[in-house]
Protein backbone atom coordinates (compact mmCIF):
# COMPACT_ATOMS: atom_id res chain seq x y z
CA UNK A 1 0.00 0.00 0.00
CA UNK A 2 1.43 3.37 -1.01
CA UNK A 3 1.56 6.16 1.55
CA UNK A 4 -0.48 9.27 0.77
CA UNK A 5 1.53 11.79 -1.20
CA UNK A 6 4.53 9.51 -1.60
CA UNK A 7 5.95 8.99 -5.09
CA UNK A 8 8.04 5.83 -5.55
CA UNK A 9 10.02 4.82 -8.64
CA UNK A 10 11.88 1.59 -9.25
CA UNK A 11 15.53 2.09 -10.09
CA UNK A 12 17.57 0.40 -12.80
CA UNK A 13 20.60 0.78 -10.52
CA UNK A 14 21.75 -0.52 -7.14
CA UNK A 15 21.13 1.69 -4.08
CA UNK A 16 24.66 3.17 -3.98
CA UNK A 17 24.67 3.92 -7.71
CA UNK A 18 21.21 5.50 -7.52
CA UNK A 19 22.39 7.73 -4.67
CA UNK A 20 25.62 8.65 -6.51
CA UNK A 21 23.49 9.90 -9.41
CA UNK A 22 22.18 12.65 -7.11
CA UNK A 23 24.07 15.43 -5.35
CA UNK A 24 24.21 14.42 -1.72
CA UNK A 25 23.68 15.65 1.79
CA UNK A 26 22.62 12.29 3.07
CA UNK A 27 21.88 10.08 6.04
CA UNK A 28 22.75 6.40 5.80
CA UNK A 29 20.09 4.75 7.98
CA UNK A 30 21.60 1.27 7.45
CA UNK A 31 25.00 2.45 8.71
CA UNK A 32 23.32 3.99 11.75
CA UNK A 33 21.54 0.73 12.46
CA UNK A 34 24.82 -1.19 12.18
CA UNK A 35 26.43 1.16 14.72
CA UNK A 36 23.89 0.03 17.33
CA UNK A 37 24.10 -3.65 16.41
CA UNK A 38 20.95 -3.80 14.25
CA UNK A 39 20.55 -4.71 10.60
CA UNK A 40 18.72 -2.75 7.93
CA UNK A 41 18.72 -3.20 4.15
CA UNK A 42 20.31 -0.26 2.26
CA UNK A 43 18.29 2.84 3.16
CA UNK A 44 19.71 6.34 2.55
CA UNK A 45 18.05 9.72 2.81
CA UNK A 46 19.04 12.67 0.62
CA UNK A 47 18.18 16.10 2.04
CA UNK A 48 18.16 19.12 -0.26
CA UNK A 49 16.47 22.43 -0.89
CA UNK A 50 16.92 26.12 -1.52
CA UNK A 51 15.42 29.32 -0.23
CA UNK A 52 13.92 30.25 -3.60
CA UNK A 53 11.68 27.17 -3.53
CA UNK A 54 11.05 26.75 0.18
CA UNK A 55 10.53 30.34 1.32
CA UNK A 56 7.35 31.01 -0.73
CA UNK A 57 5.85 27.84 0.72
CA UNK A 58 6.69 28.89 4.27
CA UNK A 59 5.42 32.43 3.59
CA UNK A 60 2.12 30.81 2.64
CA UNK A 61 1.97 28.52 5.68
CA UNK A 62 4.87 28.18 8.10
CA UNK A 63 3.97 24.68 9.25
CA UNK A 64 5.17 23.32 5.89
CA UNK A 65 8.66 23.94 7.28
CA UNK A 66 8.32 20.59 9.10
CA UNK A 67 8.49 18.93 5.66
CA UNK A 68 11.32 21.12 4.34
CA UNK A 69 13.96 20.79 3.16
CA UNK A 70 12.78 18.22 0.67
CA UNK A 71 14.02 14.65 0.92
CA UNK A 72 14.51 11.65 -1.34
CA UNK A 73 14.80 8.14 0.11
CA UNK A 74 16.78 5.43 -1.70
CA UNK A 75 15.98 1.98 -0.37
CA UNK A 76 16.23 -1.70 -1.17
CA UNK A 77 13.37 -4.15 -0.59
CA UNK A 78 13.65 -7.74 0.59
CA UNK A 79 13.87 -9.00 -3.01
CA UNK A 80 16.90 -6.80 -3.70
CA UNK A 81 15.03 -4.22 -5.82
CA UNK A 82 16.11 -0.59 -5.49
CA UNK A 83 13.48 2.13 -5.01
CA UNK A 84 13.48 5.91 -4.83
CA UNK A 85 10.68 7.68 -2.89
CA UNK A 86 9.81 11.31 -2.20
CA UNK A 87 6.89 13.37 -0.94
CA UNK A 88 4.85 14.94 -3.73
CA UNK A 89 5.12 18.75 -3.24
CA UNK A 90 1.45 19.21 -4.19
CA UNK A 91 0.49 16.76 -1.45
CA UNK A 92 2.63 18.71 1.03
CA UNK A 93 0.89 21.94 0.00
CA UNK A 94 -2.51 20.31 0.52
CA UNK A 95 -1.42 18.77 3.82
CA UNK A 96 -0.56 22.20 5.19
CA UNK A 97 -3.38 24.04 3.39
CA UNK A 98 -1.01 26.37 1.55
CA UNK A 99 -2.72 29.20 -0.32
CA UNK A 100 -3.11 29.34 -4.09
CA UNK A 101 -0.26 31.84 -4.44
CA UNK A 102 2.23 28.95 -4.33
CA UNK A 103 0.87 26.95 -7.29
CA UNK A 104 3.76 27.99 -9.56
CA UNK A 105 6.34 27.11 -6.88
CA UNK A 106 4.73 23.74 -6.20
CA UNK A 107 4.58 22.99 -9.93
CA UNK A 108 8.26 23.87 -10.35
CA UNK A 109 9.31 21.76 -7.35
CA UNK A 110 7.24 18.82 -8.60
CA UNK A 111 8.87 19.00 -12.03
CA UNK A 112 12.35 19.28 -10.58
CA UNK A 113 11.88 16.33 -8.22
CA UNK A 114 10.41 14.19 -10.98
CA UNK A 115 13.33 15.02 -13.29
CA UNK A 116 15.90 14.24 -10.56
CA UNK A 117 14.17 10.97 -9.72
CA UNK A 118 14.01 9.89 -13.36
CA UNK A 119 17.68 10.74 -13.90
CA UNK A 120 18.78 8.91 -10.76
CA UNK A 121 16.75 5.77 -11.44
CA UNK A 122 17.04 5.52 -15.20
CA UNK A 123 13.22 5.62 -15.41
CA UNK A 124 11.58 6.59 -18.69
Amino acid sequence: MAADGLVTLGSSYAPKETMKRLETDRIDHAAGAAEVGLSLRPTELLIFGNAKGGTPLMQSIQTIGIDLPLKILIWQDGAGNTWLSYNDPSWLAKRHRANHNVVATVTALTGALHALAKAATGAQ
